[in-house]
């Protein structure tokens, strides 16, 4: 009989294991280390001023989410999964889960308990070196083992920290900023208001299971007849909402302010002319509310995804441009900029239909209510991710933003919000 191998021999045949869907060790490994390294970055970008301030009051402030991240992953790989040992139980409890109220007069903000910056960043430095050994050293892929099965933990930390890189950026793009700057982004050609008609056929929504790695309101895969319908090809813009305020007397969506006469728009780290030409900003109320007025309305998740990814011949495509992965020529994501540019500037990014930006440049808002698909499971890593949410009060969204990390960007991907919440980055387009 051969002894098992053990210490640095079991470590090094470990770390050359192959995980499902095609991804090594060595790989998650690094995915994490990148993950880690640019949230680190992100953080850096605020002024030491703002570490304990609450720029969007349905959320906590900025000193939990660098608390929450790692405690999430010691939470959610080491202790639930893994029944390992945390470090911090206090700070694994207080930095355990963000809020979601449903108005401000919800919100708890326990000031007092917060711990230190360099408390916070004393705990993360050693989550990371823990969750790192984790990853080089432990059976992650366990069949017998629920939250294990086909990696489930490992990948659940590292794409929950890639959505927190997105929602920080929401915080940031709440925060005061400085005058203006008349910049305008390119023009791009004036045909948004020209409408796609894509004929009747099917969409399939969400992904096989054990196919990938999906949250669990991605599966399992949902097949969906589709009537005809049509689409605009661009998302509405700032100037289309513009008429749509002037005309109705309706409020300035969340991110344009006012100053001496002119209409400006808040970015993340700047305020700057109002872009006529870039997708607007609004709410689900606000995207639903103009629909309306132009005789039309938001389009249906199922609508969403066969104008992004049927074709003409029948066929469904894994990204609205075709099968070949996301780059950089593809669309205003994975923080190719940290604002929106103007509608239609990734021509090779458009669908089979020649609808533009169905990735990237904003969320696009549907007319869908968040909830599972026939045969939903709660994800055993993350019970309560999308469970919590089937209350008919969120809404789909489909595509990303230009700071939704590229891993994200996937066919079946969802995301999903409260009507009312206006400090996503999220657009829209009619359809009729």
């Amino acid at each position: 009989m051969v002894a098992a191998p053990r210490g640095a021999n079991r470590r090094k045949l470990m770390r050359h294991q192959a995980f499902p869907h095609g991804v090594t060790r060595d790989t998650l490994l690094d995915w994490f280390r990148a993950t880690r390294a640019r949230t680190r970055r992100l953080f850096e970008q605020l002024a030491p001023e703002a570490y304990y301030e609450r720029p969007i009051p349905l959320r906590n402030p900025f000193v939990f989410y660098e608390g929450h991240i790692p405690a999430f992953a010691v939470n959610t790989l080491l202790k639930l999964a893994l029944k390992r040992g945390g470090i911090d139980e206090r700070l694994e409890t207080l930095f355990a889960r963000g809020i979601d109220p449903e108005s401000e007069a919800a919100m708890k903000n326990p000031a007092d308990v917060w711990p230190s910056r360099d408390d916070v960043q004393a705990y993360a430095a050693e989550a990371d070196a823990l969750v790192e050994r984790a990853l080089a050293e432990e059976r992650l892929d366990d069949d017998t083992v629920p939250h294990l099965r086909g990696g489930e933990a490992a990948f659940t930390i590292i794409e929950h920290e890639l959505m927190h890189q997105e929602t920080l950026m929401y915080m940031v793009a709440a925060m005061p900023k400085e005058g203006g700057r008349p910049v305008r982004p390119p023009q791009a050609d004036e045909t948004s208001a020209l409408q796609i008609k894509i004929p009747a056929g099917r969409a399939t929504l969400g992904m096989p299971r054990d196919s990938a790695f999906g949250w669990d309101n991605e599966l399992p895969e949902l097949v969906v007849d589709v009537d005809a319908f049509e689409i605009d090809a661009r998302n509405v813009t700032n100037g289309e909402y513009l008429e749509f305020v002037e005309a109705t007397g309706a409020k300035a969506p969340h991110f344009w302010t006012r100053e001496n006469e002119a209409w400006l728009r808040r970015g993340v780290f700047e305020t700057s002319a109002l872009p006529l030409d870039a997708p607007v900003y609004v709410t689900h109320d606000e995207a639903s509310a103009y629909a309306r007025w132009k005789g039309a309305r938001l389009p249906s998740e199922a609508e969403y995804h066969r104008a992004a990814f049927g074709t003409p011949a029948g066929d469904e495509r894994l990204y609205p441009w075709g099968d070949e992965p996301p780059d950089a020529t593809r669309g205003n994501f994975d923080f190719a900029s940290w604002d929106p540019v103007a509608a239609g500037s990734y021509p090779a990014g458009m669908s089979a239909w020649g609808v533009h930006d169905l990735i990237g440049n904003g969320w696009e808002w549907t007319s869908s209510v968040f909830d599972g698909f026939p045969g939903f499971a709660p994800m055993p890593s993350y019970l309560q991710y999308s469970a919590d949410f089937f209350d008919n009060a969120h809404y789909v969204m489909k595509g990303a933003s230009p700071v939704t990390p590229r891993e994200l960007v996937r066919r079946s991907f969802r995301n999903w919000f409260r009507p009312n919440y206006p400090f996503v980055f999220a657009t829209f387009r009619c359809a009729r």
